[in-house]
């Protein structure tokens, strides 16, 4: 990510520039990593072919399976059939993934290369790497060879909640209510 176009703005804004230590080929995930990986139900996929494009996709926490040390993938399911990214990682196949976890203010970032193949050529892994409940709508299977990732600051994440989070923190303020309700009732 330290590119020497990154390095000269360093130098240039802050005076200096950051130590580029060698690194491996691949930086392998942690165990840090896969449980982060395992409890998104969402990531944001970047391609770039002329211009950088930015895709949601999502799922069922841990839809973004790991595969391995550096291996990630993730059923595509149907839908508006742009094929943008698809597209786009047939004409260059590398890729970010940006996974958030709002509430937490924790954002990891994934660079790598990617391959998509058809679902039809592949049954089994459509069984592997999906919910039986969309084995039926999963069209494409999205295979990322991590290169590298990288824990962002958590200084301007914006904390953010689903539906389910809000009931769960809500849930004892709810049951408190029904509970002084009662009370209330019986004391009149």
């Amino acid at each position: 990510m330290l590119t020497p176009a990154v390095l000269a703005a360093q130098e240039h804004y802050y005076g200096r520039r950051a130590t580029v230590a060698a690194a491996p080929e691949r930086d392998p995930l942690t165990d840090d990593e896969r449980e982060f990986i395992a409890a998104r139900d969402s990531i944001y996929l970047v391609t770039e072919s002329g211009w950088p494009y930015v895709q949601h996709r999502g799922g069922k926490p841990g839809f973004l399976r790991v595969l391995g040390p550096t291996s990630l993938a993730f059923a595509d399911l149907g839908g508006n059939r742009q094929m943008l990214s698809t597209g786009n990682l047939a004409a260059n196949d590398r890729v970010a993934l940006f996974l958030m976890d709002y509430p937490q203010r924790t954002r990891l970032k994934i660079l790598g290369h990617a391959r998509v193949e058809g679902a039809r050529q592949h049954p089994e892994l459509v069984q592997q790497l999906s919910e039986p409940d969309v084995h039926r709508v999963v069209e494409r299977l999205f295979f990322i060879e991590v290169v590298t990732f990288d824990w962002n600051c958590p200084k301007y994440i914006t904390p953010r909640y689903t539906a389910e989070e809000i009931q769960e923190l809500i849930a004892p303020l709810k049951a408190r209510i029904v509970e002084l309700e009662a009370q209330l009732k019986h004391e009149n």
